[in-house]
């Protein structure tokens, strides 16, 4: 018999390392440190992440979804949240969530620690991502996102998410 079971994540034992640490390939400002939840007990439908946001920085650049909700719940830190033109002050209890009806919506820090959130979702095979401020829309399958603009589309493998420390 072990300690922990597979089923059960002590998130306080948890450190930065204990996932990955990525910046936005197109917005060098956007970086989370980025644990998966639901990939450690081997859920396959739905996701749940633990994302630190460090202070002074974005955790991705604005967009909105034409497949998948998404929600962020803050756990600890002080940020702004960019939902359509408008900023909001968030913290600790704020609950955000963004149904499939095309709102652009972003993340900053703008405390002094660490912008500690649960974000989650559905997990489908294939999302078409809109990033307004960036000019492009992204259409994500399996092993990356292919983004697109008016005369070209370039693909992100998961691996220029990836710092190399």
């Amino acid at each position: 018999m072990t300690d922990t079971p597979k089923h059960l994540i002590r998130t306080s034992e948890m450190g930065k390392t204990d996932g990955y640490h990525l910046i936005h390939p197109m917005q060098p400002d956007a970086e989370v440190y980025w644990a998966s939840l639901s990939d450690k007990v081997g859920m396959q439908r739905a996701h749940l992440n633990l994302v630190r946001v460090p202070s002074g920085k974005a955790a991705f650049p604005v967009h909105s979804h034409a497949l998948q909700e998404e929600f962020v719940f803050v756990l600890s830190g002080s940020g702004t949240a960019r939902i359509g033109e408008e900023d909001f002050a968030i913290g600790a209890g704020d609950y955000l969530g963004f149904p499939v009806d095309g709102t652009p919506h972003g993340l900053r820090n703008t405390g002094m620690d660490d912008l500690v959130c649960l974000m989650g979702g559905e997990r489908t095979d294939a999302e078409i991502a809109t990033f307004p401020e960036l000019g492009k829309v992204a259409l994500q399958g399996e092993g990356g996102m292919t983004f697109h603009e008016l005369e070209d589309g370039k693909r992100r493998p998961m691996s220029d998410w990836l710092v190399k420390e």
